[in-house]
């Protein structure tokens, strides 16, 4: 080859090679954000795309082509897994007879969305989808999908079976494997199965599109071949389709708001909007409302002992440090706090606003580590010690975190013996209010049926380990009047007779509960509990939980015997009563903070089998997860759904509050109450009030220290 000819070839792909290495870095650039499609997750229009969203967003997206209405929550627990839930309304379609309900029929639905690998300079970005795995299959479809970017063009293409390839553009190529994949079989099986026999059979379609980011940041264009030509829709409610070429315009209302319309089928308006934020990154707003930390006093260093005014600091801990006091002790150059960390998530912030209060009182250098000992319900965890003098440095910026975290100890709590100098009362009675709301979705009496109401709950102590607390609820506004719908069950109604529980009475005594926790040794906690333990269900029970200091695994055994309640929700019970109870172990895996929770047991309609739960954390306490239950009960006797399941997020209020607080708010998604599967709902569990003994939670404690 000439050196003319080889300088032409490599000038001519220089930029193919400019493009594929620009593209590498398209997931990580704000100007090329994953966007969603119309059925939620991330994709063009009636199509999904091989890309994911960053990880940790959560979206939720409403979208309308006639005659289907979507909604659905979108969100990426990891790097390399969507996992979608969408309620679809089909308005041409009643939900059963004219005499049965009023509503258009309403369909639920499970995607998944899993990376197979990332683009590179050469290759595409490929993914493996399904969706509507955990549904009623109406829409279910697989695909495998891959991106190309080139530049502002976001080229994709891919093949499915189902739904998106309805079209059924040539003959399965898995037929080789088997005859089994000629033909797509109808799902017949109740709501929920995941109906694996199906899976990539039928013919295929092939669909793709492209997606073009404007020289201006808010605007896209997207265009795509669609795979599913509408002629095999469910219930025979089938579209014309013009044309399968799709179109439509994206504008970014602003960072965490998008508004699509666009042409589908040739011949319809679509309408979308979506509303997005990260889990992941979500930051703190400004504790302007946290008191300050105390100014340092220069004090000599040598009070110690009885001249202290140890009553005055258990009062400042409490109101700087958000620690709430059991005993005060010392030994040798040692101060060390037993008590409980009620304000702060930040263990690391918590003990530096302690040293402070310390060193303030007490006088620099006269004491070389403080110690709190974290004792909450009575159970000795563990205790953070910190260097004094590190702390110092590092206020002053003479020590970075590095060398603070060094000098700070999580360790189990020392036995030796030490003076105490003070104990704090018992402060045995505490009460608040708050509002509250519930819902349930997707329903034959209305799409959302809700409820706010006020709640009131309150606590007596008798010992720091013995308590009795209760909550009532007092309906503020709702439309259950339209709440009529009793669902079918071939099991005992231990759950499905939820109606009768929310409409009964406007003013209900949710939970009245005694509890008493014992730290049997070490690394052995227990707990039994009696009373009315929630909206439905009163009796006794107990539990005990293996959980050393610093180690990934726990394991417990909670065994319950319970009676059903009134409908009302005072004092009275119906004629049900149960043994329930489950052993259940608990791992955290170590990969993107991955806690695994399995048990097996017995439900309260008497079956007998097991759930996952599958969770992630992120750093700054936001949890995503979801669960699954598979009993000895068939799918033909647990009716619609087939077996039990949902996901949840878990949000600290620390994230939205402008205070500290290490409340948790609790949003879970059930797509339909039946009886199978169903657990007791305890409201205290052992392996969430022994938290502390978690040593990631320590060390991710430092990244919002404050100096």
């Amino acid at each position: 080859m000439s050196k003319t000819l080889l300088r032409l070839v490599t000038v001519s792909a220089l930029p193919l090679v400019a493009a594929s290495a620009s593209c590498a870095l398209a997931d990580e650039n704000p100007r090329y954000r994953a966007t969603q499609h119309n059925y939620g997750g991330v994709g063009l229009l009636q199509t999904p795309t091989a890309r994911m969203a960053p990880e940790g967003e959560f979206s939720f997206t409403a979208n309308r082509t006639s005659p289907y209405t979507r909604y659905s929550i979108s969100v990426q627990p990891l790097p390399w897994l969507e996992s979608t839930i969408r309620y679809i309304d089909i308005s041409n379609i009643n939900y059963g007879s004219e005499d049965f309900s009023s509503q258009s029929l309403k369909d639920k639905a499970i995607d998944a969305k899993f990376r197979l690998w990332q683009e590179s300079r050469w290759l595409p970005q490929v993914a493996l989808g399904f969706r509507d795995v955990g549904g009623t299959g109406l829409f279910s479809s697989e695909f495998v999908v891959a991106n190309k970017r080139f530049y502002d063009l976001d080229f994709s293409l891919g093949v499915a079976w189902g739904y998106i390839g309805n079209r059924g553009d040539f003959g399965n190529p898995l037929s080789v494997i088997s005859d089994s994949f000629d033909d797509r079989a109808r799902n017949d099986d109740p709501g929920g199965t995941l109906n694996t026999s199906s899976y990539f059979s039928g013919r295929p379609s092939i669909f793709g599109g492209v997606e073009y980011q404007t020289p201006w940041d808010d605007l896209r264009l997207k265009v795509e071949l669609d795979g599913n030509d509408y002629k095999s829709e469910p219930f025979q409610n089938n579209q014309e389709q013009d044309s399968p070429i799709n179109v439509g315009v994206l504008y970014s209302l602003a960072d965490w708001a998008d508004v699509t319309v666009g042409w589908e089928r040739g011949n319809t308006a679509m309408f979308g909007i979506t509303m997005h934020t990260n889990l992941r990154t979500m930051q703190r707003p400004p504790k302007v409302l946290d008191p300050a930390p105390e100014a340092r006093r220069a004090l000599p260093a040598g009070v110690r002992g009885a001249n202290v005014d140890w009553a005055n600091i258990s009062e400042r801990l409490s109101a700087n440090a958000g620690i709430k006091v059991e005993s005060i002790a010392v030994k040798d150059d040692e101060v060390i706090i037993t008590g409980e960390q009620t304000t702060y998530r930040s263990d690391a912030e918590g003990m530096s606003r302690a040293a402070r209060v310390l060193d303030n009182s007490l006088g620099e250098g006269t004491y070389d580590w403080y110690t709190l000992v974290h004792k909450p319900y009575g159970m000795a965890l563990n205790e953070t010690s910190i260097n004094a003098e590190t702390l110092r440095q590092y206020e002053q910026f003479e020590a970075d975190q590095r060398a603070l975290r060094y000098h700070m100890v999580n360790a189990v709590p020392s036995t030796q013996e030490t003076e105490e100098v003070y104990a704090e009362e018992l402060d045995r009675f505490n009460a608040g209010l708050a509002l509250g709301y519930r819902q349930n979705v997707g329903g034959p009496d209305n799409f959302i049926l809700y409820q706010f109401l006020l709640r009131a709950n309150a606590q007596f102590y008798f010992d720091r380990n013995k308590w009795l607390d209760g909550t009532v609820g007092i309906n503020l506004l709702n439309n259950y009047d339209q709440f009529e719908y009793d669902g079918p069950s071939n099991l005992p109604r231990v759950r499905t007779d939820l109606r009768q529980y929310l409409t009964t009475s406007d003013v209900q005594l949710n939970r009245l509960q005694y509890t008493q926790t014992e730290q049997i040794n070490r690394d052995w906690f227990g707990m039994a509990y009696a009373g009315l333990l929630e909206d439905m269900y009163g009796g006794l029970g107990g539990e005990v939980l293996y959980r050393p200091h610093g180690v990934d695994w726990a394991v417990g055994v909670d065994v319950n015997w319970v009676k059903q309640r009134g409908y009302a929700q005072e004092f009275s019970f119906r004629d049900y009563s149960t043994l329930t109870g489950h052993i259940t172990g608990y791992l955290r895996t170590g990969f993107h903070d991955v806690l695994i929770k399995g048990s097996v047991g017995r439900y309260l309609a008497g079956d007998i089998g097991g759930t996952i739960d599958l969770s992630r954390r992120f750093r700054n306490g936001v949890v995503m997860g979801g669960w699954a239950t598979m009993t000895d009960v068939s799918k033909e006797e647990f009716g619609e759904g087939s077996f039990d399941k949902g996901v949840y997020i878990q949000i600290p209020f620390d994230a939205f509050f402008l205070g500290s607080t290490k409340s948790v708010a609790n949003l879970a998604w059930n797509p339909l109450t039946r009886d199978g599967g169903a657990k007791l709902w305890r409201n205290y569990e052992l392996y969430q009030l022994t938290e502390e003994r978690d040593l990631d939670l320590f060390d991710n404690s430092f990244q919002n220290l404050s100096r």
